[in-house]
This record gives C-alpha cells, structure tokens and sequence, in this order.
C-alpha cells in the first residue's frame, strides 16, 4: 500500500485551468499506479477551466462546494458528493459560480505515450 498524506500531496499545473490548484494524490511520482492518476482540484469563486475536450475518460467528484460543468448538451450543476463521467472527446468546461471555494476529486487515465518516472 502507498499513501498519500494530504499534507504531503505536491500542487501540479493543469492546462487551461485558472484561479484552481491541483493537487497530485494518486500516479505519476507519487505512487506506481499503472492505468490512472487522481487529482484533488481546488477552485475559488470564479475559478475553472476553459472548454476543451481531451481524447481520454476522466470522472470528477465533488467533495464541497458546487461546480458547474458545461458541455454540448447543457450543463449540470454538481455540488457535494455528486460526480459526473465524461466520455474521451467530450468537450467540457469547468466553472465555480459560487462565492465558496469548491473541492473536486479528478480520477484519469494516463494520457497516451505518458512516461512515468
């Protein structure tokens, strides 16, 4: 078993997001995971990411706060405990319309051709 310390966990870049820290809890240099990584996305009021669609599947799980999760066919609000699955393609963006920071769990495969220390 490998652990992950909250206090531990080291911030990483997300493209295209803003006004969010990401933290790495699970995969690339923190655990030998082989298939998928997990992120723990923290968002201010007004914070997000940009329309984009990525061709890999992710799942997002709110922890506190709300976030609002736009995509082709409408959007969806999710707030604590509520997640959503989004297909490989499916364009998305992100956004914090609350005046609470919000707290998102991020659980993604590897990107193709990813080299893992």
């Amino acid at each position: 078993m490998q652990v992950t310390r909250y206090a531990d966990a080291r911030p990483y870049e997300a493209p295209k997001h803003f006004d969010m820290k990401g933290l790495r809890l699970q995969g690339f240099d923190v655990s030998p995971t082989a298939n998928f990584w997990v992120g723990l996305s923290h968002f201010l009021p007004g914070g997000g990411a940009e329309s984009s669609a990525t061709p890999i599947e992710k799942v997002y799980l709110v922890l506190r706060g709300e976030v609002t999760i736009v995509t082709d066919a409408g959007e969806t609000v999710l707030g604590a405990l509520d997640s959503c699955y989004l297909a490989p393609g499916e364009r998305r963006e992100i956004v914090n319309r609350g005046n609470d920071p919000a707290s998102m769990v991020v659980i993604m495969p590897y990107p193709e051709g990813t080299v893992r220390p």
